[in-house]
Protein backbone atom coordinates (compact mmCIF):
# COMPACT_ATOMS: atom_id res chain seq x y z
CA UNK A 1 0.00 0.00 0.00
CA UNK A 2 2.90 2.63 0.78
CA UNK A 3 4.12 1.51 -2.31
CA UNK A 4 1.50 3.46 -4.30
CA UNK A 5 2.34 6.58 -2.99
CA UNK A 6 4.95 8.06 -4.81
CA UNK A 7 3.16 7.00 -7.69
CA UNK A 8 0.05 8.77 -7.15
CA UNK A 9 1.98 12.08 -6.67
CA UNK A 10 3.17 12.75 -10.05
CA UNK A 11 -0.43 12.39 -11.50
CA UNK A 12 -1.92 14.48 -9.16
CA UNK A 13 0.24 17.34 -9.62
CA UNK A 14 -0.53 18.71 -13.09
CA UNK A 15 -4.73 18.79 -11.79
CA UNK A 16 -2.98 20.99 -8.79
CA UNK A 17 -1.12 23.48 -11.27
CA UNK A 18 -4.44 23.75 -13.17
CA UNK A 19 -5.70 24.38 -9.80
CA UNK A 20 -3.30 27.55 -9.01
CA UNK A 21 -3.32 28.87 -12.69
CA UNK A 22 -4.79 32.13 -13.16
CA UNK A 23 -7.25 32.35 -16.01
CA UNK A 24 -5.94 33.17 -19.24
CA UNK A 25 -8.70 35.78 -19.69
CA UNK A 26 -8.00 37.69 -16.26
CA UNK A 27 -4.87 38.24 -17.86
CA UNK A 28 -5.55 39.67 -20.82
CA UNK A 29 -8.89 41.97 -19.25
CA UNK A 30 -6.30 43.38 -16.74
CA UNK A 31 -3.33 44.02 -19.79
CA UNK A 32 -6.18 45.62 -21.58
CA UNK A 33 -7.27 48.14 -18.72
CA UNK A 34 -3.87 49.36 -18.80
CA UNK A 35 -3.39 50.05 -22.42
CA UNK A 36 -6.61 51.84 -22.14
CA UNK A 37 -5.18 54.14 -19.57
CA UNK A 38 -1.53 54.62 -21.64
CA UNK A 39 -3.76 55.32 -24.63
CA UNK A 40 -5.78 58.21 -22.61
CA UNK A 41 -2.30 60.07 -22.03
CA UNK A 42 0.60 61.29 -23.58
CA UNK A 43 2.63 62.19 -20.14
CA UNK A 44 6.02 60.41 -20.17
CA UNK A 45 6.07 59.98 -16.70
CA UNK A 46 2.31 58.04 -16.41
CA UNK A 47 3.78 56.34 -19.65
CA UNK A 48 6.76 55.13 -17.96
CA UNK A 49 4.56 54.36 -14.81
CA UNK A 50 2.28 51.96 -16.63
CA UNK A 51 5.74 49.97 -18.34
CA UNK A 52 6.92 49.76 -14.66
CA UNK A 53 3.67 48.20 -13.53
CA UNK A 54 3.57 45.87 -16.07
CA UNK A 55 7.43 44.96 -15.87
CA UNK A 56 6.72 44.51 -12.16
CA UNK A 57 3.86 41.90 -12.51
CA UNK A 58 5.61 40.43 -14.80
CA UNK A 59 8.50 39.29 -12.97
CA UNK A 60 7.05 38.71 -9.99
CA UNK A 61 3.90 36.59 -11.74
CA UNK A 62 4.97 34.96 -14.85
CA UNK A 63 6.35 30.87 -15.26
CA UNK A 64 8.98 29.38 -17.02
CA UNK A 65 6.83 28.26 -20.02
CA UNK A 66 7.76 29.11 -23.16
CA UNK A 67 5.89 32.15 -23.85
CA UNK A 68 6.91 33.50 -20.89
CA UNK A 69 9.95 35.21 -22.26
CA UNK A 70 8.10 37.43 -24.82
CA UNK A 71 7.89 40.16 -22.54
CA UNK A 72 11.65 41.16 -23.69
CA UNK A 73 11.02 40.90 -27.64
CA UNK A 74 8.00 43.47 -27.03
CA UNK A 75 9.96 46.02 -24.70
CA UNK A 76 12.65 46.01 -27.43
CA UNK A 77 10.20 46.57 -30.04
CA UNK A 78 8.75 48.92 -28.41
CA UNK A 79 12.25 50.94 -28.43
CA UNK A 80 12.44 50.47 -32.23
CA UNK A 81 8.74 52.31 -32.45
CA UNK A 82 10.24 55.36 -30.03
CA UNK A 83 13.23 55.28 -32.23
CA UNK A 84 11.89 55.02 -35.96
CA UNK A 85 9.44 57.58 -35.25
CA UNK A 86 11.92 60.22 -33.75
CA UNK A 87 13.82 59.16 -36.81
CA UNK A 88 11.37 60.31 -38.71
CA UNK A 89 10.19 63.40 -37.03
CA UNK A 90 13.35 64.19 -37.72
CA UNK A 91 14.00 63.19 -41.52
CA UNK A 92 10.48 64.32 -42.46
CA UNK A 93 9.63 67.30 -39.96
CA UNK A 94 6.29 68.02 -37.83
CA UNK A 95 4.16 70.17 -37.79
CA UNK A 96 4.95 71.59 -34.77
CA UNK A 97 6.05 74.69 -34.52
CA UNK A 98 8.80 75.20 -32.36
CA UNK A 99 11.75 77.97 -31.43
CA UNK A 100 14.41 76.09 -30.08
CA UNK A 101 16.56 74.43 -33.08
CA UNK A 102 18.81 71.35 -32.31
CA UNK A 103 20.22 71.52 -35.78
CA UNK A 104 19.54 72.70 -39.67
CA UNK A 105 19.33 69.09 -41.82
CA UNK A 106 20.36 69.92 -45.40
CA UNK A 107 16.82 69.92 -47.22
CA UNK A 108 15.88 68.21 -50.32
CA UNK A 109 13.39 70.08 -52.60
CA UNK A 110 10.53 67.83 -53.93
CA UNK A 111 7.94 68.99 -56.30
CA UNK A 112 4.96 70.46 -55.84
CA UNK A 113 2.58 68.00 -55.51
CA UNK A 114 4.45 66.73 -51.99
CA UNK A 115 3.41 70.28 -50.69
CA UNK A 116 3.28 69.75 -46.78
CA UNK A 117 5.97 66.96 -46.83
CA UNK A 118 9.60 68.16 -46.39
CA UNK A 119 12.76 65.82 -46.51
CA UNK A 120 15.39 67.60 -44.24
CA UNK A 121 15.36 70.95 -42.67
CA UNK A 122 15.38 72.87 -39.21
CA UNK A 123 14.95 70.41 -36.63
CA UNK A 124 13.48 71.69 -33.26
CA UNK A 125 13.22 70.36 -29.84
CA UNK A 126 9.57 71.02 -29.44
CA UNK A 127 9.24 68.59 -32.38
CA UNK A 128 11.73 66.10 -30.99
CA UNK A 129 9.94 66.06 -28.01
CA UNK A 130 6.47 65.73 -29.25
CA UNK A 131 7.82 62.43 -31.51
CA UNK A 132 9.07 60.92 -28.55
CA UNK A 133 5.66 61.34 -26.17
CA UNK A 134 3.99 59.77 -29.49
CA UNK A 135 6.50 56.83 -29.62
CA UNK A 136 6.25 56.05 -25.71
CA UNK A 137 2.71 56.17 -26.73
CA UNK A 138 2.56 53.44 -28.50
CA UNK A 139 5.36 51.48 -27.15
CA UNK A 140 4.05 51.41 -24.12
CA UNK A 141 0.48 49.98 -25.73
CA UNK A 142 3.29 47.26 -27.50
CA UNK A 143 4.54 46.47 -23.66
CA UNK A 144 1.41 45.85 -22.50
CA UNK A 145 0.32 43.08 -25.31
CA UNK A 146 3.67 41.73 -24.18
CA UNK A 147 2.82 41.31 -20.83
CA UNK A 148 -0.31 39.55 -21.47
CA UNK A 149 1.29 37.23 -23.72
CA UNK A 150 4.02 36.32 -21.06
CA UNK A 151 1.02 35.69 -18.29
CA UNK A 152 -1.66 34.30 -20.37
CA UNK A 153 -1.40 30.56 -21.41
CA UNK A 154 -2.15 30.63 -24.93
CA UNK A 155 -3.42 26.98 -25.73
CA UNK A 156 -5.91 27.68 -22.39
CA UNK A 157 -7.24 30.88 -23.47
CA UNK A 158 -7.61 29.61 -26.71
CA UNK A 159 -9.50 26.47 -24.66
CA UNK A 160 -11.74 28.82 -22.70
CA UNK A 161 -13.26 30.06 -26.71
CA UNK A 162 -17.00 30.07 -26.62
CA UNK A 163 -18.23 27.60 -29.04
CA UNK A 164 -19.08 29.36 -31.66
CA UNK A 165 -15.36 29.76 -32.32
CA UNK A 166 -14.37 26.41 -31.74
CA UNK A 167 -12.93 26.00 -35.44
CA UNK A 168 -11.37 29.01 -35.17
CA UNK A 169 -9.44 28.70 -31.87
CA UNK A 170 -8.45 24.71 -33.29
CA UNK A 171 -6.93 26.74 -36.48
CA UNK A 172 -4.68 28.80 -33.67
CA UNK A 173 -3.74 25.92 -31.76
CA UNK A 174 -2.66 23.89 -34.73
CA UNK A 175 -0.59 27.08 -36.38
CA UNK A 176 0.98 27.64 -32.89
CA UNK A 177 1.90 24.06 -32.11
CA UNK A 178 3.60 23.67 -36.34
CA UNK A 179 5.55 26.55 -35.84
CA UNK A 180 8.32 25.59 -33.53
CA UNK A 181 8.82 22.36 -35.75
CA UNK A 182 9.49 23.97 -39.04
CA UNK A 183 12.01 26.10 -37.06
CA UNK A 184 13.02 22.85 -35.50
CA UNK A 185 13.42 21.03 -39.11
CA UNK A 186 15.17 24.08 -40.44
CA UNK A 187 17.94 24.26 -37.56
CA UNK A 188 18.22 20.30 -37.79
CA UNK A 189 18.87 20.40 -41.79
CA UNK A 190 20.84 23.30 -41.67
CA UNK A 191 23.52 21.32 -38.74
CA UNK A 192 23.23 18.07 -41.32
CA UNK A 193 24.25 20.65 -44.47
CA UNK A 194 27.19 21.54 -42.11
CA UNK A 195 28.17 17.83 -41.30
CA UNK A 196 28.34 17.11 -44.75
CA UNK A 197 30.88 20.14 -45.52
CA UNK A 198 27.84 21.92 -47.54
CA UNK A 199 26.98 25.78 -47.28
CA UNK A 200 23.75 26.57 -45.00
CA UNK A 201 23.47 30.14 -45.92
CA UNK A 202 22.77 32.19 -49.04
CA UNK A 203 19.70 31.73 -51.72
CA UNK A 204 20.41 28.36 -52.67
CA UNK A 205 21.18 26.63 -49.64
CA UNK A 206 17.31 28.61 -48.39
CA UNK A 207 15.73 26.28 -51.38
CA UNK A 208 17.45 23.62 -50.86
CA UNK A 209 16.45 23.29 -47.10
CA UNK A 210 12.61 24.89 -48.06
CA UNK A 211 11.55 21.48 -49.54
CA UNK A 212 12.34 19.06 -46.90
CA UNK A 213 10.69 21.36 -44.78
CA UNK A 214 7.68 21.66 -46.83
CA UNK A 215 7.31 17.91 -46.92
CA UNK A 216 7.38 17.28 -43.46
CA UNK A 217 4.98 19.87 -42.91
CA UNK A 218 2.84 18.29 -45.50
CA UNK A 219 2.94 15.15 -44.28
CA UNK A 220 2.37 16.38 -40.32
CA UNK A 221 -0.96 18.17 -41.73
CA UNK A 222 -2.08 14.72 -43.42
CA UNK A 223 -1.55 12.79 -40.09
CA UNK A 224 -3.30 15.39 -37.84
CA UNK A 225 -5.65 15.90 -40.69
CA UNK A 226 -6.45 12.23 -40.51
CA UNK A 227 -6.57 11.92 -36.58
CA UNK A 228 -9.06 15.40 -36.29
CA UNK A 229 -11.64 13.42 -38.65
CA UNK A 230 -11.36 10.25 -36.92
CA UNK A 231 -12.40 12.14 -33.53
CA UNK A 232 -15.32 13.89 -35.52
CA UNK A 233 -14.11 17.40 -36.06
CA UNK A 234 -16.31 19.48 -37.92
CA UNK A 235 -19.52 17.89 -37.15
CA UNK A 236 -22.01 20.13 -36.41
CA UNK A 237 -25.71 19.89 -35.27
CA UNK A 238 -28.83 21.32 -37.35
CA UNK A 239 -30.52 24.76 -35.63
CA UNK A 240 -33.38 26.82 -37.34
CA UNK A 241 -32.55 29.00 -39.59
CA UNK A 242 -34.39 31.75 -37.85
CA UNK A 243 -31.61 31.11 -35.09
CA UNK A 244 -28.85 30.75 -37.43
CA UNK A 245 -30.11 34.77 -38.65
CA UNK A 246 -30.41 36.12 -35.21
CA UNK A 247 -26.83 34.76 -34.63
CA UNK A 248 -25.58 36.07 -37.33
CA UNK A 249 -26.93 39.56 -36.76
CA UNK A 250 -26.67 39.62 -32.97
CA UNK A 251 -22.46 38.53 -33.36
CA UNK A 252 -22.09 41.09 -36.61
CA UNK A 253 -24.14 44.02 -34.64
CA UNK A 254 -22.41 43.06 -31.15
CA UNK A 255 -18.81 43.04 -33.10
CA UNK A 256 -19.40 46.36 -34.58
CA UNK A 257 -20.42 48.09 -31.61
CA UNK A 258 -16.97 46.88 -29.35
CA UNK A 259 -15.36 48.40 -32.11
CA UNK A 260 -16.79 51.36 -32.25
CA UNK A 261 -17.16 51.45 -28.39
CA UNK A 262 -13.11 50.68 -28.45
CA UNK A 263 -12.59 53.76 -30.83
CA UNK A 264 -14.75 56.12 -28.57
CA UNK A 265 -12.80 55.04 -25.33
CA UNK A 266 -9.59 55.65 -26.94
CA UNK A 267 -10.20 59.14 -28.69
CA UNK A 268 -10.47 62.06 -26.65
CA UNK A 269 -13.99 63.41 -28.05
CA UNK A 270 -15.93 60.12 -27.74
CA UNK A 271 -16.08 58.97 -24.33
CA UNK A 272 -19.18 60.12 -23.36
CA UNK A 273 -20.57 57.17 -25.49
CA UNK A 274 -17.60 54.98 -25.59
CA UNK A 275 -18.52 53.10 -22.42
CA UNK A 276 -22.47 52.51 -23.72
CA UNK A 277 -21.81 51.01 -26.76
CA UNK A 278 -18.99 49.31 -25.96
CA UNK A 279 -21.37 47.47 -23.12
CA UNK A 280 -24.29 47.31 -25.84
CA UNK A 281 -22.00 45.33 -28.22
CA UNK A 282 -20.43 43.22 -26.09
CA UNK A 283 -23.91 41.97 -24.72
CA UNK A 284 -24.80 41.22 -28.30
CA UNK A 285 -21.75 39.78 -29.23
CA UNK A 286 -22.19 37.31 -26.45
CA UNK A 287 -25.64 36.50 -26.74
CA UNK A 288 -24.85 35.68 -30.93
CA UNK A 289 -21.59 33.50 -29.33
CA UNK A 290 -23.96 32.21 -27.11
CA UNK A 291 -26.63 31.02 -30.01
CA UNK A 292 -24.09 30.11 -32.03
CA UNK A 293 -22.53 27.65 -30.12
CA UNK A 294 -25.72 25.46 -30.34
CA UNK A 295 -23.90 24.63 -33.96
CA UNK A 296 -20.88 22.89 -32.12
CA UNK A 297 -22.07 20.06 -29.99
CA UNK A 298 -18.51 19.28 -27.50
CA UNK A 299 -17.80 19.32 -24.32
CA UNK A 300 -15.21 20.86 -22.44
CA UNK A 301 -12.49 18.92 -20.44
CA UNK A 302 -11.75 20.35 -17.29
CA UNK A 303 -12.79 23.68 -18.16
CA UNK A 304 -10.75 26.09 -16.10
CA UNK A 305 -12.24 28.46 -13.67
CA UNK A 306 -13.20 32.01 -12.93
CA UNK A 307 -12.30 32.08 -9.69
CA UNK A 308 -11.94 35.40 -6.94
CA UNK A 309 -8.15 35.64 -7.93
CA UNK A 310 -8.98 36.07 -11.52
CA UNK A 311 -11.95 38.74 -10.55
CA UNK A 312 -9.00 40.61 -8.33
CA UNK A 313 -7.17 40.79 -11.91
CA UNK A 314 -9.29 42.01 -14.18
CA UNK A 315 -11.28 44.14 -11.43
CA UNK A 316 -7.96 46.40 -11.14
CA UNK A 317 -7.19 46.76 -14.67
CA UNK A 318 -10.29 47.54 -15.62
CA UNK A 319 -10.51 50.09 -12.39
CA UNK A 320 -7.24 51.49 -13.93
CA UNK A 321 -8.77 51.95 -17.08
CA UNK A 322 -12.25 53.88 -15.30
CA UNK A 323 -10.04 56.14 -13.44
CA UNK A 324 -7.85 56.76 -16.03
CA UNK A 325 -10.05 58.12 -18.09
CA UNK A 326 -12.27 60.21 -15.46
CA UNK A 327 -9.00 61.60 -14.66
CA UNK A 328 -8.96 62.84 -18.24
CA UNK A 329 -12.37 64.46 -18.14
CA UNK A 330 -11.38 66.97 -14.93
CA UNK A 331 -7.66 66.98 -15.57
CA UNK A 332 -6.64 66.93 -19.40
CA UNK A 333 -3.78 69.25 -19.39
CA UNK A 334 -2.24 66.28 -16.84
CA UNK A 335 -2.48 63.86 -18.71
CA UNK A 336 -1.86 65.24 -22.06
CA UNK A 337 0.54 68.55 -21.16
CA UNK A 338 1.28 70.55 -24.37
CA UNK A 339 4.29 70.30 -26.26
CA UNK A 340 4.50 74.15 -27.27
CA UNK A 341 6.25 75.91 -25.00
CA UNK A 342 8.58 73.56 -23.83
CA UNK A 343 8.61 72.57 -19.52
CA UNK A 344 9.67 69.44 -17.77
CA UNK A 345 6.82 66.85 -17.36
CA UNK A 346 5.16 66.76 -13.92
CA UNK A 347 3.92 63.62 -12.31
CA UNK A 348 -0.16 63.96 -11.38
CA UNK A 349 -0.50 62.25 -8.26
CA UNK A 350 -4.53 60.92 -8.55
CA UNK A 351 -3.66 59.52 -11.61
CA UNK A 352 -0.30 58.32 -10.97
CA UNK A 353 -1.99 56.52 -7.58
CA UNK A 354 -4.83 55.27 -10.24
CA UNK A 355 -2.28 53.51 -12.50
CA UNK A 356 -0.39 51.91 -9.56
CA UNK A 357 -3.60 49.81 -8.75
CA UNK A 358 -2.58 47.72 -11.45
CA UNK A 359 0.09 46.40 -8.98
CA UNK A 360 -2.42 44.40 -7.29
CA UNK A 361 -1.88 41.02 -9.55
CA UNK A 362 1.30 40.78 -8.23
CA UNK A 363 0.06 40.05 -5.00
CA UNK A 364 -3.22 38.31 -5.41
CA UNK A 365 -2.39 36.25 -8.51
CA UNK A 366 -1.08 32.70 -7.51
CA UNK A 367 2.73 32.10 -7.94
CA UNK A 368 3.30 30.11 -11.39
CA UNK A 369 4.95 26.42 -10.11
CA UNK A 370 8.50 26.27 -11.37
CA UNK A 371 9.16 22.77 -13.17
CA UNK A 372 10.44 20.08 -11.03
CA UNK A 373 13.81 18.77 -11.47
CA UNK A 374 14.08 14.70 -12.25
CA UNK A 375 15.42 12.96 -9.38
CA UNK A 376 18.10 11.57 -11.94
CA UNK A 377 19.32 15.16 -13.06
CA UNK A 378 19.74 16.46 -9.16
CA UNK A 379 21.92 13.59 -8.49
CA UNK A 380 23.90 14.56 -11.55
CA UNK A 381 24.22 17.88 -10.50
CA UNK A 382 25.17 17.03 -7.00
CA UNK A 383 28.09 14.84 -8.02
CA UNK A 384 29.00 17.58 -10.76
CA UNK A 385 29.05 20.18 -7.55
CA UNK A 386 31.38 17.42 -5.52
Amino acid sequence: MTAAAPSAAPAALPAVRRARALHAGAWWVWALGLATAASRTTNVLLLGLVAAVTAYVVATTRGDAPWARSYGTFLRLGLIVVAIRVVFAVALGSPIPGTHTLFTLPQVPLPGWAQGVRLGGRVTAEAVVFALRDGLKLATLLVCLGAANSLANPARLLKSLPGALYEAGVAVVVAMTFAPHLVADVARLRAARRLRGRDDRGVRALLQVGLPVLEGALERSVALAAAMDARGYGRTADVPPAVRRATAVLTVGGLLGVCAGTYGLLAASGAGYGLPVLLLGLAAATAGLRLGGRRSPRTRYRPDAWGARAWLVAGSGAAVAAATIAAASYAPAALDPPAVPLAAPVLPLWPAACVLLGLLPAFAAPKPPRAAKSPAYAATSKRAAQ
